[in-house]
C-alpha cells in the first residue's frame, strides 16, 4: 500500500464500506442486548472475541468490565515507538425502548439510547480496518472499551486511577459521539471547552411540621422550598457572567402527603452545568450560602449535598487542529463543521487532564427530522450509514497521527 495520503484515505474508503455490513451486525446484536454500567459482561465478551479473531491484543484488565487491547504497527524508522488511543464507551441507559425494528433491547427497561452500541460498534470496525493495514502504521494503538460513562463517577476515573497512563503514555486521545441534530456523513469539532461539568444538587429542607389550618403555628418548608427554587434562578442570571454558559435546574422536590398537614422536611433535587472550572467553584459557595440563608429567612433549617460530576471537557488546542486536517482530508472540508458548546457531559473529560486529545461530534441525524432525534429518547434509532463516517475518521486520524509524530511534525 502506497504511503501517499489520498491512496490511504482511498484504501481506509474501500475497506470501510466491506466491513459496513458486519459492523451494523456488531452495533444491532450490542444494541439488541444492552446492559447497564459496570455490568457490561455480555458486551465485554463480545469486543474481546471480536479483537482477538482481528490479531489486536487484548491488554491488561483493569477493570471487570471493559477492554483495552493494543494493536502495533510494523512501519517503524525512529529510535521511539509511536502511540495514539482511541476510546468508546460501552453501557446503557435505564430506559425502556419504544422502537420497532426488528432489534430493539430484549432487556426489560435497558436501552442503548445514547449511542454507545454505535461507538462500540465503530470502534471495533476500525480495530479490523487498523489491522489490515498495521504495516502501513508508524507506531502503535491503544483502544480503550470504557464502561460506564452514563454513571458518576464513570469508567474513566477508576481506569485512569487503575494505572492506564501509567502503563501506556499515548501522545493523543481521540473519542466520538453521536449527535442528531448534525447530519450522517458529518462530523464537528471545537477546541477548548465542548461539554460541561454536571453536579448533582441534593437539597433538604427541615422545618417544623403542623395542622395546615394553622400555618402560623408551623415553620413550612414547603414554602421555604418554594423561595429557594425562585432564589437559585438568580445565580445565572445574576452571578455568572452572560458570556459564560451556565445552567442551574431543580428537577425534583418531594415532602408532604396529605392536604390538610404542613410536613417537617421536604427533599429536593437537581443539576449545575458549568463550563468553566473558576465559574463552577463561584457557584458552589454561592449554592451554599443562598440556600442556608433563604431557609434561615423563612424560619427553617437547609443542607446543601453537592456530588461532583464530570469535570468540563476541554479539547486540547493543537490536537483539535490536527484532527480537523485530517477529518478535512478524509471528508472533505464542507463536512467538519464548527461544534457548539453542549451542557451534556462526558467522562472523557478525565482522559484529557492526562492525555492532548480531542472528542468529535459525528452526525447520525438524517435529512428529514425523525421522532426521537435527540439523545437519551426511548424512540432514538440514528442513522447507522453514519459507521462508514466513523471507522473512516478514526481510523484515518489514527494513522495521520503516527505519521506526523514519526516526522517530528505532531
Amino acid at each position: 500500500m502506497s504511503e501517499n495520503p489520498s491512496a490511504i484515505i482511498e484504501s481506509i474508503r474501500a475497506r470501510a464500506g466491506e466491513l459496513y455490513t458486519e459492523i451494523v451486525g456488531l452495533r444491532r446484536d450490542i444494541h439488541r442486548h444492552p446492559e447497564l454500567s459496570f455490568q457490561e459482561f455480555r458486551t465485554t465478551s463480545l469486543i474481546r472475541e471480536y479483537l482477538l479473531k482481528h490479531g489486536v491484543t487484548v491488554e491488561h484488565d483493569f477493570l471487570d468490565t471493559g477492554v483495552v487491547a493494543l494493536l502495533k504497527g510494523e512501519k517503524q524508522d525512529g529510535p521511539e515507538r509511536g502511540l495514539v488511543a482511541l476510546r468508546a464507551d460501552i453501557d446503557a441507559l435505564p430506559l425502556q425502548e419504544e422502537n420497532h425494528h426488528d432489534f430493539c433491547s430484549v432487556e426489560e427497561g435497558i436501552m442503548h439510547a445514547c449511542g454507545h452500541d454505535m461507538h462500540t460498534a465503530i470502534l471495533l470496525g476500525t480495530a479490523a480496518l487498523l489491522s489490515g493495514m498495521r504495516e502501513e502504521l508508524r507506531g502503535d494503538v491503544l483502544f480503550i472499551f470504557q464502561p460506564a460513562e452514563e454513571k458518576a463517577p464513570g469508567g474513566a476515573s477508576p481506569l485512569i486511577e487503575a494505572g492506564l497512563f501509567e502503563q501506556y503514555r499515548p501522545s493523543a486521545i481521540f473519542g466520538l459521539h453521536c449527535f442528531p441534530h448534525i447530519q450522517s456523513g458529518r462530523i464537528a469539532l471545537r477546541e477548548g471547552s465542548l461539554m460541561a461539568a454536571a453536579d448533582e444538587l441534593y437539597i433538604t429542607v427541615n422545618g417544623e411540621g403542623g395542622h395546615a389550618s394553622a400555618p402560623h403555628k408551623a415553620a413550612d418548608p414547603v414554602l421555604a422550598a418554594a423561595h429557594i427554587i425562585t432564589s437559585l434562578q438568580h445565580l445565572v442570571s445574576r452571578v455568572a457572567s452572560p458570556y459564560e454558559p451556565a445552567v442551574l435546574s431543580i428537577s425534583s422536590i418531594n415532602g408532604g402527603h396529605a392536604t390538610n398537614i404542613i410536613p417537617s422536611k421536604v427533599v429536593m433535587t437537581g443539576t449545575l452545568r458549568t463550563m468553566n472550572e473558576e465559574l463552577r467553584s463561584l457557584l458552589h459557595r454561592r449554592l451554599k450560602t443562598d440556600i442556608e440563608h433563604t431557609a434561615l429567612a423563612m424560619g427553617v433549617e437547609a443542607e446543601l449535598t453537592i456530588v461532583n460530576g464530570y469535570p468540563v471537557l476541554v479539547n486540547d488546542h493543537e490536537t483539535t487542529r490536527k484532527l480537523r486536517e485530517f477529518s478535512a482530508d478524509y471528508l472533505g472540508v464542507e463536512n467538519v463543521e464548527e461544534s457548539e458548546p453542549v451542557m451534556t457531559a462526558e467522562d472523557f473529560s478525565h482522559y484529557l487532564r492526562y492525555c492532548p486529545g480531542s472528542f468529535m461530534q459525528l452526525g447520525t441525524g438524517r435529512k428529514e427530522p425523525q421522532k426521537g432525534d435527540w439523545l437519551h429518547s426511548p424512540y432514538f434509532n440514528p442513522d447507522e450509514s453514519s459507521i462508514v463516517t466513523g471507522m473512516g475518521v478514526m481510523s484515518y486520524a489514527a494513522w495521520s497521527w503516527l505519521k506526523a509524530r514519526s516526522s517530528g511534525n505532531g
